[in-house]
């Protein structure tokens, strides 16, 4: 894995969660979020969401059960999806650099050009070195050896930076913390056990989730998976 070590306005909570099949296809007039309530790319635009603190709808999918209008939003058929009025987008990185450039408080990416494109190269080892295992940990939850311990070393390998700051660039929580968190707050759910020596990971996640954005971005499926 790459080197990691890198050198409010309040809002009413105006937002609603559609579950069951209540699906509004042809709402226009707020911001909707199609996500998966148990994906990890969806957790993760439900936390920018949240830490914002603006207007929006998120509309629960049931991953065995998508309703056909999902493929007809997203050519491959996958969430989470964004629509904003005639805008829609898929890929939770990039929707959420899009939340975050038209709602930027609290900003999540550096203003800085240098950093942030430090931030997004660092977004891009993450999806190679520990997202890109996922699927394989979601199929097959009591095998995938080989990908669980990959996981497992990477993220030991990010313990130290945490012995030095609060979060993934400094003491500012960001992006990098959204994109890691669903992952950490899923290591129980993979069977995932890290070694003593990255206990100052495990303090950095308690950090996220104790963040008020994070404990309400997670739907009912997700908070028991930890225990």
């Amino acid at each position: 894995m790459q080197s990691l070590a890198v050198t409010e306005q309040d809002a009413p909570r105006a937002r609603r969660v559609v579950r069951d099949s209540e699906y509004p296809w042809g709402n226009t007039t707020m911001m909707n979020l199609y996500s998966g309530t148990t994906d990890p790319f969806s957790h993760r635009c439900r936390i920018v969401l949240f830490e914002k603190g603006m207007d929006f709808q998120v509309i629960d999918v049931d991953l065995f059960n998508k309703p056909e209008d999902i493929a007809v939003i997203n050519p491959y058929n996958r969430v989470p999806v964004l629509v904003d009025r005639d805008l829609v987008l898929y890929e939770s990185n990039i929707i959420n650099e899009y939340i975050d450039e038209r709602f930027p408080h609290p900003q999540l990416m550096p203003p800085d050009p240098i950093m942030r494109a430090r931030a997004r190269q660092l977004l891009h080892t993450f999806e190679l070195e520990l997202f890109s295992h996922i699927e394989a940990l979601e199929k097959n939850p009591k095998g995938a050896e080989k990908e669980r311990a990959h996981v497992r070393d990477q993220l030991t390998q990010l313990a130290p930076i945490f012995t030095k700051q609060k979060f993934l660039l400094g003491e500012e929580f960001s992006m990098l913390d959204v994109a890691i968190a669903p992952l950490l707050w899923r290591l129980d759910h993979y069977g995932i056990e890290l070694p003593r020596s990255a206990a100052p990971l495990m303090k950095y996640a308690e950090r996220i989730f104790s963040r008020q954005g994070f404990i309400d971005a997670m739907t009912p499926s997700e908070k028991v998976m930890r225990r």
